[in-house]
C-alpha cells in the first residue's frame, strides 16, 4: 500500500508500539505538509498549564468572566517555547494566522491570546505550546515503518472532546482499536 503524500488537515495516530516519549499514545493535527517536510501539533496531552495559567504568565489578566480553564497542551518537542492556537475560521483576523482549510486556522501572534482573554477570541480553539516538525520524507519513512496511521480530520474530536478520548475516537473513526494492532507491517 503507498504511502500518502499530501497529509495536510489529517489526524496523525500514534501506533502502540511507538515508544518516543515525545509521541507515544498521541494524536497530531497535520497543518502542513509538503515536498519541505510536515508541521503538525499533538492535540491530546496536557502540559498541567492551563488557559488563566498561560494568561498569568505572559501578564494578559483574563478579564472574561466567562474565561474557562482550557487546558494547554504539548503541541510537540520543536520550539516549545512557542505558542500555536488551532482554531475554527471566524470573521475576525490576527497578525500571524494561517489557514488550513475553509474551516480550521492556527494563529502563532499574541493577539489571539488577547482576545481570547478578553472574550472576544473564536468559539473554538486549543493552544499548544511547541510543535512536531518531521524534513522531508521523514514523515512518509515513519508511516511506511508503521508507526503511525493517518485518518481524516474531525471538528469534534478536536474541538469537542476530551483530551483523552480523542486518540481512541480518531482510531474509531477508521474501525481499529489501537489495542488489538501489532507492530508488524504487511508488504504486498
Amino acid at each position: 500500500m503507498a504511502v500518502p503524500t499530501r497529509l495536510r488537515n489529517q489526524f496523525l495516530l500514534s501506533m502502540p508500539h511507538l515508544d518516543d516519549p515525545h509521541f507515544a499514545q498521541t494524536l497530531t493535527y497535520i497543518c502542513e505538509h509538503g515536498d519541505y517536510g510536515a508541521m503538525g501539533l499533538v492535540i491530546n496531552r496536557s502540559t498541567g498549564l492551563n488557559l488563566p495559567d498561560l494568561l498569568s504568565h505572559l501578564d494578559l489578566p483574563p478579564c472574561s468572566p466567562t474565561l474557562t480553564p482550557h487546558p494547554i497542551y504539548d503541541g510537540g518537542p520543536v520550539h516549545q517555547d512557542r505558542g500555536f492556537v488551532l482554531h475554527g475560521r471566524c470573521d475576525d483576523s490576527w497578525l500571524n494566522t494561517q489557514d488550513i482549510t475553509p474551516e480550521i486556522s492556527v494563529t502563532s501572534s499574541m493577539d489571539i491570546l488577547e482576545a481570547i482573554a478578553s472574550g472576544q477570541g473564536p468559539e473554538d480553539f486549543l493552544i499548544t505550546l511547541g510543535y512536531a516538525g518531521w524534513g522531508p520524507g521523514q514523515l512518509e519513512e515513519e508511516l511506511s515503518n508503521n508507526l503511525w496511521l493517518s485518518c481524516p480530520f474531525n471538528f469534534d474530536i478536536m474541538f469537542r472532546m476530551p483530551a483523552e478520548e480523542r486518540l481512541n475516537a480518531a482510531a474509531s473513526m477508521l474501525g481499529i482499536n489501537l489495542n488489538l494492532l501489532t507492530a508488524h507491517a504487511g508488504h504486498a
